[in-house]
């Protein structure tokens, strides 16, 4: 198989798991979204330390990968953080689509750091993508949810950052399992100095669901990382607004969420968008053999 089609793939079931990650955080209920995040990166980072050890890869790096690793971890980090916030303050389609503004991002930062050219009908098709975007999130002054809208778009710009950098690690040979390791790692003593101080008890089925929510994480975040190492951003990115659907079919039959028209047509304009580009690239690759 083709090296862009694993990546399509791997971001197609990478968009699933997060969506359930998503329902499991929001069913875990009223506790603080630190919290939350801190157990979601502890099943991550233990679930990438034993690959580690299976696969007997070294923690280590190159001197230039360092300065990667970190903003990768860093924004990863507050992404995490901002994407939790929404999904207990918004509607989960919402907040879910909020936090797929990241691909728009990983798009515009690959343009820049990475210096990857974008044609007409890639960018074309990232506008109306964007466009649908709206359609679904309804933006507006008067909207009693425009901060935890605004900390879920802002939780978007952080995960396309990191994933820019995970695309430089790719490219210079850094394993995907040592980039979740070092991403999780920070993530969870980001969240020490929180949980010493305003730490929740919890229930058994808040565990439970939180361990899922981790576990789903844990499929999600190497399957994204897996994507951006076999193809770029620009290339597949958009597959991961599919997000957004499996979120819209989760909130209607486990919260009995139904979107509104405006919802539904960004749904169709999104979808649409990632069929262009798959019909796009497929042809292209066509015309090149030829």
């Amino acid at each position: 198989m083709k090296s862009k089609y694993k990546g399509i793939i791997y971001i197609l079931c990478a968009a699933f798991c997060f969506a359930l990650m998503n329902v499991f955080v929001r069913l875990s209920g009223d506790l603080p979204s630190l919290q939350k995040a801190f157990f979601r990166n502890l099943v991550a980072l233990i679930f990438a330390l034993i690959i580690i050890r299976k696969d007997k890869i070294k923690i280590e790096w190159k001197k230039g990968d360092g300065k990667y690793l970190f903003l990768r971890a860093l924004f990863g980090t507050l992404g995490v953080f901002c994407n939790f916030y929404a999904v207990d303050h918004l509607v989960l389609s919402d907040a879910s689509m909020l936090n797929k503004m990241s691909p728009f991002f990983a798009i515009v930062f690959s343009y820049f750091i990475l210096k990857e050219r974008i044609n007409l009908i890639q960018l074309s098709s990232v506008v109306v993508a964007l466009i649908g975007c709206m359609f679904i999130v309804k933006p507006s002054f008067s909207n009693i949810d425009l901060i935890p809208a605004l900390i879920g778009l802002s939780g978007g710009l952080c995960a396309g950052i990191a994933y820019t950098m995970v695309r430089i690690l790719g490219k210079q040979g850094v394993k995907g399992p040592l980039v979740v390791f070092i991403f999780s790692t920070f993530s969870c003593l980001a969240s020490v100095p929180y949980m010493l101080f305003h730490y929740k008890a919890m229930s058994g089925i808040q565990v439970v669901y939180l361990l899922l929510a981790g576990l789903a994480a844990a499929g999600g975040q190497f399957g994204i990382t897996a994507a951006y190492f076999h193809a770029p951003a620009k290339e597949i990115s958009i597959y991961d607004y599919s997000q957004v659907i499996f979120a819209a079919i989760f909130g209607f039959f486990l919260f009995n969420q139904v979107p509104d028209a405006f919802s539904f047509l960004g749904y169709v304009l999104i979808c649409s968008m990632a069929v262009v580009m798959f019909v796009y690239n497929k042809k292209k690759r066509m015309l090149d053999k030829t």
